[in-house]
């Protein structure tokens, strides 16, 4: 997959898959990530860890065989990613399905189409790798990621009453799947 840059009055968006950290880039992600989750959009995290946690779990990310990084930057700055993970080579049967995961947007960089290109990179690099179906889900409180999702095709297929605590509220969560190679 190659980086995709554009430029408007927007800055400068590139969106790209990552394989090794550079210059700022884990800076950078580690920033982004404690913004989205001060905001809410943490991807699970509800508190922000300390920097050597979310820079341990950045690290690891890139280590994961099964695991793909996509990120966004504005104006070269790592703004936002999502992650693809396959199944585990020992589970033949999913081997044909992707879930998509700890999408997220920081921010001071939402409204700019960062969200729309990393998953709609993630989606390429998904059929380049020969799946056929992607898996996601998200708490119900998340309604911007909500609609991104369903208007790039993904179909809601199930909900869970029980699906997270945030603040003590327990919050339901929607499942989602999306077509994106031959049958």
């Amino acid at each position: 997959m190659a980086a995709v840059t554009t430029t408007g009055p927007a800055g400068r968006i590139t969106v790209e898959r990552l394989t090794q950290y550079s210059g700022t880039d884990l800076d950078d992600l580690c920033e982004a990530t404690e913004s989205a989750i001060v905001e809410g959009g943490g991807f699970g995290w509800l508190k922000v860890p300390a920097r050597q946690v979310l820079e341990n779990y950045w690290k690891g990310v890139l280590l994961v065989p099964e695991r793909r990084l996509v990120v966004g930057r504005l104006d070269g700055v790592v703004a936002g990613s999502v992650q693809l993970s396959r199944a585990p080579r020992n589970n033949e049967a999913q081997a044909f399905a992707g879930t998509v995961t700890g999408a997220f947007v920081a921010p001071w960089a939402r409204g700019r189409g960062i969200g729309r290109g990393i998953v709609s990179a993630l989606e390429i690099l998904a059929v380049e790798l020969g799946l056929v179906v992607l898996n996601l889900d998200l708490r119900a409180t998340q309604r911007a990621a909500i609609g991104l999702y369903e208007s790039l095709g993904y179909q809601r297929w199930g909900t869970h009453p029980f699906y997270s605590q945030v603040e003590g509220d327990i919050v339901p969560g929607h499942y989602y799947y999306k077509h994106i190679g031959p049958k």
